[in-house]
């Protein structure tokens, strides 16, 4: 049976809650135990939304060993694992402090603030022989999925071009989030889901170039547009903008052209257009990524086995990506080597 402990019960927190307790009822051998929070308010199940609903189920917080402070958390239970699921400024820190007690991290994204913070928590896990996975969910939403084997396989040739996009009002959740030092803007925060993606499909652009504007004071760059060269000349743009207010609601997207035809997301249905021949609508999972993520950390562990391919060192080098386009913003959109 593997002890389960989450720290942070916010609006990521509940969405790790619901899903841990939905694959406990599912049969998976796992048992969430505690929770860790500094409010204790959320200790109770009073956490805050967040842009996309992710569950609809009620869950009994009294079942929970209930803890304020991380250290006595880790001191009292018998822990395999640990969900961080608390701002990104604490992630180094939180997840070195859990790795060096011996427990494995499933940690939110972004990874860290910056690629040194990424290496100090890498380091913490390879010294202490732990996993560590981090939460850039869209590796494991099936639509980015089907997109991923479709550029592994070359299903429809190879790619030409490609559109990312996620857009909603400026997140109201947790107020460390129109903080810079904090959270690195939406730039950091939401842009970098686009930034892993892109990423994983593609590897590590040689260099990129980002126009971005700061909106909401202090919070930095809050719309972002960039473009990402690549050796072999595809043509690759990611936006963001988290000041869509009113009734925008939420939304993300994408559109990759390959030589045989194109696939869209939109509106979350996911169409293959080909070049010739009518298009088609794909049979994917219904599931979300949070719960595919989840349940691959987990099956993982207890398993035994090593991650394989969702490893830490390649969400470093998202970060390293977004690093590259802050300084780019910074100077008006000049291209920056990637390192």
């Amino acid at each position: 049976m593997l002890r389960v402990g989450l720290i942070g019960v916010g609006f990521m927190g509940r969405t790790h809650i619901d899903n841990y307790v939905r694959l406990e009822a599912e049969g998976v051998p796992i048992k969430l135990v505690a929770l860790c929070d500094i409010d204790e308010t959320k200790l109770t199940g009073q956490g805050s939304g967040g842009n996309i609903e992710t569950t609809g189920s009620s869950v009994d917080f009294s079942q929970f060993h209930k803890y304020t402070s991380v250290a006595e958390m880790l001191e009292k239970e018998q822990l395999d694992c640990v969900s961080i699921t608390l701002p990104t400024y604490l992630h180094k820190e939180i997840s070195v402090q859990c790795l060096n007690h011996g427990v494995h991290v499933l940690c939110e994204k972004p990874m860290a603030l910056n690629a040194e913070e990424c290496q100090e928590m890498i380091q913490a896990a390879e010294a202490n022989g732990k996993q560590l996975l981090i939460g850039q969910c869209l590796r494991f939403w099936p639509a980015y999925v089907y997109l991923k084997q479709a550029v592994e396989e070359q299903t429809y040739g190879k790619v030409l071009s490609g559109y990312f996009y996620r857009g909603g009002a400026t997140p109201t959740w947790g107020p460390w989030l129109i903080e810079k030092d904090k959270s690195g803007g939406a730039l950091l925060d939401m842009h970098v889901h686009d930034i892993d993606t892109i990423n994983w499909l593609f590897g590590k652009p040689e260099s990129v170039s980002c126009l971005a504007k700061n909106v909401v004071p202090g919070s930095g760059y809050d719309v972002v547009s960039t473009n990402y060269l690549y050796e072999d000349g595809k043509v690759i743009n990611a936006q963001a903008d988290w000041t869509l207010e009113g009734d925008y609601g939420f939304d993300m997207q994408f559109r990759v052209n390959f030589e045989k035809g194109n696939i869209i997301f939109q509106g979350n249905t996911l169409k293959v257009n080909l070049n010739e021949g009518g298009g088609f609508q794909p049979e994917i999972s219904a599931e979300m990524g949070y719960y595919q993520e989840i349940k691959y950390f987990v099956e993982t562990l207890i398993q035994g086995e090593v991650i394989p391919t969702e490893t830490a060192y390649s969400t470093l080098d998202s970060i390293e990506i977004a690093v590259a386009e802050i300084a780019s913003a910074d100077s008006r959109g000049a291209w920056v080597q990637v390192k």
